[in-house]
């Protein structure tokens, strides 16, 4: 996952874009397949939604891969997958926000035709 800056130090009250570039290794789908017994099943897994705990106790929930920023959007909020610090981080270990990310995966198997 991405924002407009990969590191280093933003300012409160202005939006952060998160995104991943959807890709077998980010978001699926990722498909392996096993045998036992003489049957074969197919599984294939996908990521359905991403959950970030963004260290200033908010949480956002993103459906899908999210919008890459682009510099021509200039301030504006992500349509899909964002979020808005409101205060400082100095006062946190580090002096910063410690966040989280959590990828829901939907697996589907399925045996060959």
């Amino acid at each position: 996952m991405a924002s407009p800056r990969a590191v280093g130090t933003y300012v409160v009250g202005i939006p952060m874009w998160m995104w991943a570039t959807p890709s077998p290794s980010t978001f699926g789908p990722v498909s392996a397949f096993a045998t036992a017994g003489g049957v074969t099943v197919t599984a294939t897994a996908r990521v359905t939604s991403v959950r970030w705990a963004m260290g200033d106790g908010a949480t956002v929930t993103c459906h899908g891969p999210g919008t890459p920023y682009r510099k021509s959007q200039e301030v504006t909020s992500s349509p899909d997958c964002g979020h808005l610090y409101e205060r400082p981080s100095y006062e946190q270990p580090g002096g910063r926000f410690k966040g989280t990310a959590t990828a829901t995966l939907t697996v589907t198997g399925l045996p060959p035709p």
